[in-house]
């Protein structure tokens, strides 16, 4: 296993055990196992109508977004990830709220051959794809796993967000605005994301940085028709310090700060 893979894979693995038994509520696991939806007010507002549609769920984690997707009226759920532990976490959730869910344990860019199925509906949300190297060979994977005339719905941290640090009580560029596949970015975080006070020990992960238009372009030449792009003030997370949680889990820059894309969602649709 390549070890930036390998290192990812050490830090989710951790970081499933810890999100899985959260009491920060950042995951919403009561509401999910209520048969609620974890799902923030972004991705609720423009998925659309899922009645009847066999869902995939990739890179799912510990599948409580999955949950929700059945729950909100899809015909069927899968998730797929590539943390054993995270699957664990998502059966067991599956389980205690007796929703029926398919998990999937593999790799991304295996997800063609793992799944064994094509689908309705595709859904990627909130810190997927800076996971992964090769941003076209997702593209593919998503137009592989949809029936003709399936959508892809893509959520995610905005590529201009990813390129900044905060120094000094404001944003600054401080890596470029795409990453090479063989050098990615490497970080140390002490704590994961949610707020949790316990301590990762696996602390060293590798991101890249895909701009939108990579993006796009990728979707469009593994055949895909775009839908729609936009671009979004909030985020779902507490990215830089002292941003303000302007809806239920979703945080905006400060007053004073300049304004700055957080976030943008893309829908596309595979051709009939």
């Amino acid at each position: 296993m390549h070890e930036h893979l390998s290192a990812n894979l050490a830090n989710w693995n951790e970081r499933a055990r810890l999100h899985a038994t959260d009491t920060t509520g950042s995951y919403r696991i009561a509401e999910v196992l209520s048969g609620g939806s974890s799902l923030h007010a972004i991705e609720a507002g423009e998925i659309g109508d899922l009645a009847g549609l066999d869902v995939v769920h990739l890179q799912c984690h510990i599948g409580l977004d999955t949950l929700s997707l059945k729950h909100l009226g899809a015909r069927s759920v899968t998730g797929l990830d590539f943390s054993p532990d995270a699957l664990a976490a998502a059966r067991d959730f599956a389980a205690r709220a007796g929703t029926d869910a398919r998990f999937v344990e593999a790799s991304l860019y295996d997800a063609p051959a793992a799944l064994g199925a094509q689908y309705d509906f595709a859904f990627v949300t909130w810190g997927a794809i800076n996971w992964l190297p090769d941003i076209a060979a997702w593209a593919r994977v998503v137009a592989d796993v949809l029936r003709p005339g399936g959508r892809l719905y893509l959520l995610e941290g905005h590529p201009v967000l990813n390129q900044c640090e905060w120094r000094d009580g404001a944003p600054v560029f401080a890596y470029d605005r795409m990453t090479p596949r063989t050098q990615p970015l490497a970080f140390d975080e002490t704590h994961t994301y949610t707020g949790d006070e316990r301590p990762l020990t696996q602390t060293r992960t590798y991101e890249w940085i895909h701009p939108i238009s990579d993006i796009i372009n990728a979707l469009i030449s593994a055949g895909m028709r775009l839908d729609f792009l936009r671009e979004h003030d909030l985020i779902s997370w507490e990215f830089f310090p002292g941003m303000i949680e302007v809806q239920e889990d979703l945080f905006a820059l400060p007053p004073g700060v300049p304004r700055l894309p957080m976030s943008f969602s893309i829908g596309a649709t595979k051709p009939l």
